[in-house]
């Protein structure tokens, strides 16, 4: 008689169950890297454009760009003074993963506060706070 080759019921579930367990470990490393990854771009981002606004205030006599402007503003090419484009494009909100851009509080993508020239990412319902006391 031949015996028979081959893996057990029980022993094909201890193996199922191992992996579960390691995939159970490791799949959380991963979504917590997804999210850094998403905030290291948006403080890059964020640090690019409010550079680039204060380029445009030093250029344009302390006066901020506008809320209604600030693409063309931002992005448009040199004005009749030769000066700008500052921005190739405004950059994406890696949590919203929109650029439209907004007033101070209007819950877009980006935020801009004209009179103080601030600027900042909107808030999708993750908290940014951080981020906004980090730069």
């Amino acid at each position: 008689m031949k015996a028979k080759s081959g893996f057990t019921l029980v022993e094909i579930l201890i193996v199922v169950v191992i992996l579960g367990i390691l995939a159970a470990i490791v799949i959380p490393q991963f979504t917590n890297a997804s999210q850094e990854a998403k905030l290291s771009a948006l403080k890059s981002n964020l640090q690019t454009v409010r550079a680039q606004i204060q380029l445009f205030k030093i250029q344009h006599e302390d006066q901020s760009p506008t809320v209604a402007d600030f693409v063309t503003q931002m992005t448009g090419g040199p004005d009749a003074n030769g000066i700008g484009p500052y921005l190739e494009r405004v950059p994406k909100n890696p949590f919203t993963n929109d650029n439209a851009v907004g007033a101070w509080d209007s819950g877009s993508s980006w935020e801009l506060e004209e009179a103080a020239g601030r600027f900042r990412a909107g808030d999708d319902g993750t908290t940014l706070d951080q981020v906004h006391k980090d730069l």
